[in-house]
């Protein structure tokens, strides 16, 4: 499984869980079609986790980390994050890598090591960033407790397949939360708020100065981070969004695809008809058809 080096010995902190699955059932999620996608290998709590400090040369599966409390650190590579309550931390098989708990505030940790021959998609799809802060989330703690339930359930297989269910329902939970920063100025940037502004206009041809306007930054500038927390252009987006209306107009069956999209703000209807191929793979008329009935 995982190889480490502790560089302090840490004893499990009173009231913590730390549950590592037996090799038997290791290997029988393995072999489990429900279960050799993506399914955890070890998985834990530390409450006010003081002296807790672990480096990793190399590791073997991937780790998922959420502090729900208190301070820490991470550092992978040259770059360095302070981590405090709200923060997640991510770091891929094979990620050199440290961390350590703040003396003064240690933090209170979830985490779990997970595998599987889905699992690298898992990764892919949340994206390669090893720090991201979500806030402290009411459903990812529930779903973080769901998963420590298999303390309580013995060596049962289907209990076991049923949390490597359950873990991949959180790391696609995961993957569509809304990202957001914080600018130098202060001001926090949220793609939900982007993403809300832009449904509130989807009959409008927003371009990328009156967006960025909005949001008091400059286009390039907010080009450059809405892509940083997408790996979109918030123009994809935006059209992405009219697309959706489009198909919901569509399968309403009420308006003609000239008049959708007129809706949407779409003079040429020949051009909207483009478009919305471009995006959803087949024509308005032919998408229409297929979900008629």
């Amino acid at each position: 499984m995982t190889k480490a080096v502790m560089t302090s010995s840490w004893p499990l902190p009173e009231q913590g869980v730390r549950l590592v699955i037996a090799p038997r059932l290791r290997r029988a999620l393995e072999r489990h079609p429900l279960g050799a996608g993506c399914y955890p290998q070890a998985l834990g709590y530390y409450p006010k986790a003081h002296g807790h400090h672990m480096r990793r040369q190399q590791h073997e599966d991937h780790l998922l980390i959420y502090c729900r409390a208190g301070q820490g650190w991470l550092r992978v590579g040259e770059q360095r994050w302070e981590v405090r309550g709200g923060d997640l931390l991510l770091l891929p098989a094979g990620t050199a890598h440290e961390y350590a708990a703040d003396a003064q505030r240690p933090w209170t940790l979830y985490w779990v090591h997970f595998a599987g021959t889905h699992s690298d998609d898992f990764i892919d799809l949340l994206g390669a960033k090893p720090w991201r802060r979500v806030g402290v989330l009411p459903r990812l703690l529930a779903e973080f407790e769901a998963l420590l339930g298999l303390q309580r359930q013995g060596l049962s297989l289907p209990h076991y397949l049923h949390a490597a269910h359950q873990l991949q329902s959180m790391l696609s939970y995961l993957a569509v939360l809304p990202a957001q920063v914080t600018l130098k100025s202060g001001r926090r940037l949220d793609v939900e708020a982007v993403q809300s502004y832009m449904r509130q206009h989807l009959p409008d041809q927003l371009n990328l100065e009156q967006l960025a306007g909005h949001f008091k930054l400059s286009r390039f500038h907010f080009a450059r981070v809405y892509r940083d927390l997408t790996g979109h252009s918030p123009m994809q987006d935006f059209i992405q969004l009219k697309m959706a209306q489009a198909c919901r107009l569509l399968d309403e069956g009420e308006l003609s695809v000239r008049q959708v999209a007129e809706q949407l703000g779409y003079d040429d209807s020949y051009y909207f008809s483009r478009l919305f191929k471009q995006v959803v793979g087949i024509a308005p008329s032919h998408y229409r058809a297929l979900h008629q009935g």
